[in-house]
């Protein structure tokens, strides 16, 4: 597992669909690495862990995060969630318990519930283990400004990074696992953070479920980018994630 920084803090950061431990933009060039350790675990068949097989759920991801941390004798975390990680993240909140989780942020985060989508969304989210097109389709609908270097290359890192049978799995698993009489009612602090060109998990989207489901939710909203943050608005993402675990 991945680490960065030498501080107290740790943080368990879970990454998205199209990402691994090495795909978080520029994010983490910029983070505190004095009051935090930044730990950066990866779902099977992703990164360093692309031989290995499973069930790819978001379940079997947060499971594997929680014996990472135990294995570096990590006790007490925060818990950074980008987009599919947001969901494995609410699984780890449930496995750890909420005695063990400092604070949660989630950056565009999907929820602990089933994702609803229509005939084409479906069509296209389930396409993309296979079709590159639907890759970067997916990619630059939920981006805000962006170039054609810069989509092409986040397709080809995700095809190097991750095997179709862990992508497709991962897939199924966001958008139809149900976790939701798992959740409780966690007193843990949690912030999720969206972009304003994110027309899938907007703000909009954030106050219909994470802020309806977990007790002690926030919304930050960060301008001038979309679904990927870490690429995006990287200062502004580490500015707001510290501030808020800071407290925590």
């Amino acid at each position: 597992m991945k680490r960065i920084g030498s501080g107290d803090h740790h943080v368990l950061c879970l990454h998205g669909w199209f990402s691994s431990a090495d795909g978080w933009g520029y994010w983490p060039e910029v983070v505190d690495r004095g009051n935090y350790s930044w730990w950066f675990p990866e779902m099977r068949g992703y990164g360093g862990r692309m031989d290995e097989s499973g069930d790819f759920t978001m379940r079997e991801y947060a499971a594997d995060a929680l014996a990472a941390a135990d294995g570096q004798g990590v006790e007490r975390f925060s818990i950074v969630g980008h987009s599919m990680g947001g969901k494995a993240g609410a699984a780890l909140l449930t496995q750890a318990g909420e005695d063990r989780v400092r604070g949660f942020v989630g950056i565009s985060p999907v929820g602990p519930g089933p994702m609803p989508l229509d005939e084409d969304g479906e069509k296209l989210f389930f396409g993309a283990p296979t079709q590159d097109g639907s890759r970067r389709a997916i990619i630059e609908f939920t981006t805000g400004p962006t170039t054609a270097c810069w989509l092409d290359d986040q397709v080809a890192s995700s095809r190097r990074n991750s095997t179709v049978e862990a992508f497709a799995g991962a897939v199924h698993s966001w958008i139809r696992d149900d976790y939701l009489a798992d959740v409780g009612s966690p007193a843990t602090p949690i912030l999720t953070i969206v972009g304003e060109h994110d027309p899938a998990l907007s703000a909009d989207a954030m106050k219909q479920t994470w802020l309806q489901i977990y007790p002690n939710a926030d919304l930050a909203e960060l301008p001038a980018c979309g679904h990927y943050a870490t690429h995006e608005a990287p200062l502004a993402l580490a500015v707001t994630i510290e501030d808020f675990l800071g407290g925590k």
